[in-house]
């Protein structure tokens, strides 16, 4: 239909576009006005939050014994008496395990429920004792305004807890937004920009043992995984055996995967900038995807001089906190790869601005997956260009949605677009052995 065949004095576009819906309705049914805002048609006016709570989860489940407990390097690995012994899978049948977890509720007047997790006790402290008392009262659907106000709100807010704290509120309102308009939180952000979204194989805790390695990876790669990360198991402290295995660890994945599998390996600020060079020096022949967090986030010269010294990309931000340390990172030239945390660097919210402030440098942003919540939404609602794809922690994420009722899997390295409102988290009552609302008086 032309808009200028309609008949009728004096109708505008919108006008005849209500119209159409209207004939829509009365012939099919799809569509609504009283599908919009979740069942709702009072989208204009506030949300008020009435309360937060903590809910503390306690529960349970069997596991495999004796395996996957690989440590990585880490920044106390250079005294001798905290580096720990070299590690050997032992496997021993299976095991009871103990867990708990903390998720966020966030409450409103007319009754409609945001719920974010796991979340870090931490965390958690601050939410109760510093952002909960702030934010009563306030619009849940304001959410710019409420991240510049919890960000404005204590002088510590650029970093550390404060900075994780305002990230778990962040991401619970977007899960109440989705909520709101029932919708996932990803179509909030701009809607799909992709079928599903693509992760990498993050090996942690997997045996370094070269067989072990070789075993692994293989089955990695037919489970479809086209690029592996790979934890360093030695660092300065180790001394000249411990260089020659991180080296061998490069050589035996490049050699058992061929050149169609992407590599990159974690340090976990256990290295320094000689170490570092160094390694990078002996593997670059291997082509390595990226090297991540060789040393403190706080060494941006490092970093930068690292950059400028090696073909191998240089990969750090998990432990960054706001756009404005990722400018100063990228305005060094010290980064090729942007590994922000929306559980840690201000949330969803916060994620979306890395991503614009990266775009300028032409840097992408592949979010660390201390979760996968937030992230898989984020990714799949920005440019491929920017958000390429996400990180998924195979061992920790076997048991770390053990409380929820549709816990996030991907198949064949993919994550399936998400559906149903917000996050769309649902607590499964019969993993749950007890429960308590947190409070810290």
């Amino acid at each position: 239909m032309r808009f200028g065949s309609v008949k009728g004095a004096g109708m505008s576009r919108r006008q005849v576009m209500f119209g159409m819906m209207a004939g829509a309705v009365a012939s099919s049914g799809a569509f609504s006005f009283a599908a919009v805002c979740g069942g709702r048609t009072d989208c204009n006016g506030p949300l008020k939050i009435s309360d937060l709570e903590l809910i503390e989860l306690q529960g349970h489940y069997e596991t495999e014994a004796g395996v996957n407990g690989q440590q990585q390097v880490n920044p106390l690995d250079i005294y001798d008496a905290l580096r720990p012994a070299v590690y050997k899978d032992k496997p021993g049948g299976t095991k009871r395990v103990t867990t708990k977890a903390i998720y966020l509720r966030i409450r409103t007047a007319g009754g409609l429920d945001g719920l974010y997790g796991p979340i870090e006790r931490d965390a958690a402290i601050v939410v109760r004792e510093d952002l909960r008392p702030f934010l009563i009262g306030k619009d849940a659907l304001a959410g710019e305004a409420l991240w510049d106000e919890m960000y404005r709100s204590n002088r510590h807010s650029r970093a550390g807890f404060f900075i994780m704290a305002i990230s778990a509120v962040d991401n619970a309102l977007w899960d109440l937004r989705g909520r709101y308009y029932g919708v996932p939180v990803y179509r909030l952000l701009g809607g799909a920009t992709r079928e599903s979204v693509e992760v990498y194989a993050s090996c942690l805790g997997f045996s370094l043992e070269p067989e072990a390695v070789r075993t692994r990876c293989l089955s990695l790669k037919k489970e479809g995984y086209r690029n592996q990360k790979w934890f360093m198991g030695y660092g300065p402290g180790s001394g000249a055996e411990g260089m020659r295995k991180n080296v061998e660890l490069v050589k035996i994945l490049r050699e058992t995967l061929g050149d169609d599998t992407e590599l990159m390996f974690d340090a976990f600020s256990g290295w320094d900038l000689t170490y570092a060079l160094e390694w990078a020096h002996q593997v670059e022949q291997y082509h390595p995807r990226w090297m991540e967090e060789v040393s403190h986030p706080e060494k941006i010269e490092s970093f930068a001089t690292l950059h400028r010294s090696t073909s191998i990309p240089i990969a750090s931000g998990e432990h960054f906190y706001g756009r404005w340390e990722v400018e100063r990172y990228l305005e060094a030239g010290g980064l090729s790869v942007v590994q922000a945390d929306p559980e840690w660097c201000g949330g969803i919210s916060e994620l979306l601005k890395i991503g614009t402030v990266a775009s300028l440098h032409d840097v992408p942003v592949i979010p660390h997956g201390h979760c996968i919540h937030a992230a898989v939404h984020v990714i799949a609602s920005q440019s491929p260009m920017t958000f390429p794809l996400g990180e998924y922690l195979i061992n920790k994420m076997r048991h770390f949605y053990h409380f929820e009722q549709k816990a996030p899997f991907p198949e064949h390295a993919h994550f399936a677009l998400p559906t149903g409102p917000g996050f769309n988290i649902e607590l499964d009552p019969a993993k749950i052995d007890s429960q308590k609302v947190l409070a810290w008086d």
